[in-house]
């Protein structure tokens, strides 16, 4: 990826989508359906997941996929947030920010200050512009004036950009601290407690894997911002045992920013995946039937996991075919790791039961010994 993505510079004309992809996924979505703009969370469960090209595609386009999901009879209850939960975390995020984000300082500097000076009046750059677009320009200047002035800046809500899979995502973390040497830290606010200084692990691990794609998005800034260097320590503020009132833990997002960089730059191309589909495919859900929009969803391959149904709205529908077609992916990846040449259950059985595969296969001796094994234990249990 060009290095003056996210810089404040115009992209170039290769960065950008061509008009004729801007066209083509705009026929996707439908012309008259707003893009839905792709977020860490989206970003995060993508890179979980890139061999999936239909999430892929959909995403690219800017589909609505809780609402494709229930036009083609599979609704995803499971995503959404209560409107009571969505404003008690606004609640707590505007009292962590509030004063000038003096609260927040003051936690960062007690978790991750090691020598430095107290924080004072933190500077606070105004970060509105015209689009994301406009408003990533803005941001990437803001950073650059803090690096230079030396001394601690607060920007909340900055507005970041990717570039995945030829498309351009816009991100837009909690907050962001700018240190006086020049260190940029990524904060990740969230509503779920922390108690007795620890977490809900798999809460946490959403967190860093969210928090990875920002620091991502933050070291194409960075290179080209003399003096500045992204955290790959990420502060994450909670609120502290069954108060209101915040606490902060550091998480370590290394291993998350690597495997998150490996992953996007695995996804194929969005333009390529289009290419593919047959001639006027589409996921317009104005005017069509649950059967036609079935039907231009099978169009785009898919990789189901269990794993999905924690992160993507079309999950049901992926795991009714995938038990239709008898995959053993739906039974979860380690196992379909460990089954090699076996892709589906059928196959797995018949190995089994000696009918099919190659007695030197490794696999299949060890699925027929396990066979062996459990009909022994079936016989002495009778």
């Amino acid at each position: 990826m060009s290095e003056s993505l996210g810089s404040g510079r115009p992209p170039t004309p290769e960065q950008k989508p061509t008009t004729a992809l801007r066209r083509r996924l705009a026929e996707l979505r439908g012309p008259a359906t707003p893009a839905r703009p792709l977020d860490a969370r989206a970003l995060a469960a993508l890179a979980a997941n890139p061999g999936c090209r239909r999430r892929a595609l959909l995403d690219g386009a800017g589909v609505d996929k809780g609402a494709l999901a229930e036009a083609i009879g599979s609704p995803s209850a499971a995503f959404g947030q209560s409107q009571f939960a969505f404003m008690r975390g606004n609640a707590f995020e505007a009292k962590v920010k509030g004063d000038g984000g003096t609260e927040l300082l003051r936690l960062l500097h007690e978790r991750m200050g090691a020598g430095a000076e107290p924080p004072g009046q933190a500077l606070t750059p105004d970060l509105a512009a015209a689009g994301p677009e406009g408003r990533a320009a803005r941001t990437a200047l803001a950073l650059r004036e803090a690096t230079e002035s030396g001394g601690w800046a607060l920007l909340d809500h900055p507005m970041l950009a990717l570039e995945v899979a030829g498309s351009p995502a816009y991100l837009e973390p909690d907050a962001v601290v700018v240190h006086p040497d020049g260190r940029w830290t990524v904060v990740e606010i969230k509503s779920f407690p922390m108690i007795d200084a620890a977490a809900d692990a798999s809460k946490v691990g959403a967190a860093a894997r969210q928090s990875a794609v920002y620091v991502l998005a933050l070291e194409r800034v960075a290179v080209l911002t003399k003096g500045a260097s992204v955290d790959h320590s990420v502060l994450l503020v909670c609120p502290k045992d069954f108060s209101n009132l915040p606490t902060a833990s550091v998480i370590d997002v290394r291993k998350q920013l690597a495997v998150t960089r490996r992953q996007l730059t695995r996804l194929a191309r969005i333009e390529d995946i289009a290419d593919e589909l047959p001639p006027g495919t589409t996921f317009d859900l104005d005017g069509q039937s649950g059967a036609s929009l079935a039907t231009a969803v099978e169009a785009v391959p898919a990789v189901y996991a269990p794993e999905c149904l924690a992160a993507c709205e079309l999950a049901f529908h992926c795991r009714g075919r995938a038990r239709d077609e008898g995959t053993v992916t739906a039974l979860g990846r380690s196992l379909r790791g460990e089954l090699g040449a076996l892709t589906t259950v059928g196959e797995v059985l018949a190995a089994a039961r000696g009918e099919s595969g190659d007695p030197a296969d490794p696999t299949v001796a060890a699925v027929r010994r396990a066979a062996a094994l459990r009909a022994e234990a079936g016989a002495t249990c009778r």
